[in-house]
């Protein structure tokens, strides 16, 4: 191994180099391509990775939407088309039966699907905004984010039918000054008097609430828009074991025996599977992921593969110097072994040049990006591990292919390689 730093073996590099600069600079351009899309189909879907999941981070993916809709088969002597009216019972029946579930929201809304907006009053300011009325248990499945002496509705709320609300970051716009406290403040709800408790932050997850809406306790919503029992729809979280595409089977079998709904009719209940969902877009990422291995690594054995060809046509054009060399005493190991050094050194270098690259790339579209929520694209980057088996994937691989040419080097006799004209 001494000739590794030997300073004669790097100066016939250097050599061998200097003498075929664009030949070198065009065959080492394929390993650079090579690493440089790597890097950027990797960060690319990592990037998309982090902004999908940033969107969904105060949201737990493993949710159900469940909402009644009209029957579309007859049964039991009920004709088709007939509303169905998800209420409080079907709540705790599911929760009784499907032990998949983790929570349970039931949710009503006043202000959206055809129905009147409540009317919010402060002072002489008035508007119309969504009123929602919730559990607690809503905050365990979509996280609200709420300003510093704040809260959201829970359970003594609840039990006590309390006149309290939380108000979206809009409407405190709309009807406070600037640094103006709105927490503990009376306002007026369809007539009637509530005490703000808290004043929550947009998200940019799932969500039906947007900044201008209204929160009430669920049992106070029902009392003053006169509900009853009836429920808009659920919100549903198995847990994080569970496969939620079979526990909404299970829960829609269990309401469909419950209203006598027949077992074939896929049009009473209406769903949105946001697990389902979550997991087609998890596997395009991965997928997304899977190219960029397959592109980055075929580009670079393209690009190795170039650079032993260079090096045989190299070899074929100093094969009078190995002769040389040979016959004053050069061994086939030391012939062998720079022609090797060659080939890693020409892909080692062409291969941190395109990590580098892509790397000053990805950097460069993070920090234009940054802050601007209309691209779904956030700190778009490679795992080191990734990094850090292409370089040596790189190295190998120049290793590999250096064996071809070095062997060819040293296959020649001394004696033939100085009748070569």
């Amino acid at each position: 191994m001494r000739f590794i730093f030997d300073r004669d073996t790097w100066q016939e590099i250097y050599g061998s180099i200097r003498k075929n600069k664009l030949r070198t600079v065009i065959t080492v351009l394929g390993v650079f391509w090579g690493v440089f899309v790597f890097m950027i189909l990797l960060g690319a879907a990592k990037g998309l990775d982090n902004g999908f999941k940033s969107q969904f981070n105060d949201f737990a993916t493993n949710t159900l939407f469940l909402w009644g809709q009209q029957t579309s088969i007859p049964n039991g002597g009920f004709e088709r088309g007939r509303r169905m009216q998800l209420t409080l019972e079907d709540v705790d029946v599911l929760k009784s039966q499907i032990s998949d579930i983790e929570f349970i929201a039931p949710r009503n809304v006043t202000g959206q699907w055809g129905s009147p907006p409540g009317q919010f009053v402060r002072g002489s300011k008035s508007g119309a905004f969504k009123v929602f009325g919730d559990y607690p248990t809503i905050d365990k499945v979509s996280k609200k984010k709420i300003f510093d002496g704040g809260r959201f509705i829970n359970d003594e709320d609840i039990k006590y039918e309390r006149k309290v609300c939380v108000i979206g970051e809009d409407i405190y716009k709309q009807f406070y000054d600037k640094d103006e406290e709105a927490v503990g403040d009376f306002v007026r709800i369809n007539g009637i008097y509530f005490k703000v408790i808290g004043v929550y932050k947009p998200t940019t997850g799932m969500g039906f609430e947007g900044d201008d809406s209204i929160f009430l306790p669920f049992t106070t919503f029902q009392t003053i828009f006169n509900q009853g029992n009836r429920i808009s729809w659920m919100v549903i979280t198995a847990f994080p074991d569970k496969d939620i595409v079979a526990t909404e089977e299970k829960i829609k079998a269990s309401l469909k025996r419950r209203h006598n709904v027949h077992p074939d009719d896929t049009q009473a209940f209406g769903s949105f599977n946001l697990g389902e969902e979550f997991a087609k877009i998890n596997g395009f990422l991965s997928g997304l992921k899977l190219i960029g291995y397959i592109v980055g690594l075929a580009t670079l054995i393209a690009g190795v593969i170039a650079i032993g060809n260079i090096l045989l046509i190299t070899v074929k054009e100093r094969t009078k110097e190995i002769g040389v060399r040979r016959a004053l005493g050069a061994t086939p190991r030391e012939v062998r072994g720079q022609i090797m050094l060659e080939s890693v050194l020409l892909t080692a270098v062409s291969g941190v040049s395109g990590f580098i690259a892509g790397t000053l790339v990805l950097w460069a579209v993070n920090m234009a990006i940054q802050g601007n929520d209309d691209i779904p694209i956030v700190n778009p980057t490679v795992d080191i591990f990734a990094v850090v088996g292409a370089i040596t994937s790189i190295v190998i691989l120049g290793t590999l292919i250096g064996l071809i040419p070095a062997q060819k080097a040293v296959s020649v006799k001394p004696i033939d390689a100085l009748r070569e004209e």
